[in-house]
């Protein structure tokens, strides 16, 4: 029993130390070459976007990072910046672009998050970065969703990402940041690419973008 408990503590210490050591250095590992290897598609969307969107093909906007102090993440811009007779941008749904939707489909408009991980604002795995208004809308439990860096990816991902709610999703994200491990971490992106390639989860149903978070009542 006390062999068993010595060993249970070491793999307990492993975990924390991967966590708060091990998991940048994981980071830094792929997503520097990554982005070496996928500069010339990088490149190439940058251009596509430039011409769909008649502009910048970038979308940047703060978001909260670990300890919900605002960095700003970086996506391709999927959508265009049409507006009505009154000035008012257009719906999502009208202002997603083919181009968009087929970069989106294909979650590459999450590609330029590869710069947010390298400069350590972000995660390859981890809590996915919300909009800043959210913060305070938070239970102290869904609150902790920040103890760590977000992420590209994520436990709440996939486990139905944008076809689950807001409650099922902080649950998932209290869940990862309570668990986290090379092992999850492995399975989580081994799902992901799964998912990609089967574009399964990137919208609620009958929407373009996912439904805000107003609370939990």
């Amino acid at each position: 029993m006390f062999s068993l408990r010595i060993i249970f503590a070491k793999f307990k210490n492993d975990w924390k130390l991967y966590k708060a050591f091990f998991k940048r250095v994981v980071d830094l590992l792929v997503a520097l070459p990554a982005f070496i290897i996928l500069s010339p598609v990088f490149v190439l969307i940058a251009v596509l976007l430039w011409i769909a969107n008649a502009g910048t093909p970038f979308f940047t906007q703060l978001r909260p990072g670990r300890n919900a102090v605002p960095f700003r993440v970086i996506k391709f811009k999927t959508m265009n910046d049409e507006k009505d007779d009154r000035g008012v941008l257009l719906p999502d749904d009208k202002r997603l672009t083919g181009l968009g939707k087929l970069i989106r489909k294909t979650s590459l408009d999450e590609m330029p998050q590869l710069i947010n991980i390298i400069l350590g604002q972000m995660s390859l795995v981890g809590p996915r970065p919300l909009l800043m208004e959210y913060v305070g809308l938070y239970s102290p439990e869904q609150k902790r969703r920040h103890d760590m860096r977000p992420g590209i990816t994520g436990w709440a991902q996939v486990n139905g990402r944008n076809e689950i709610s807001w409650k099922e999703k902080f649950a998932f994200d209290v869940w990862y940041v309570d668990h986290v491990s090379f092992l999850l971490d492995l399975k989580i992106i081994l799902i992901t690419m799964k998912k990609v390639l089967k574009a399964e989860g990137i919208t609620g149903r009958g929407v373009a973008t996912a439904e805000k978070f107003t609370g939990n009542n």
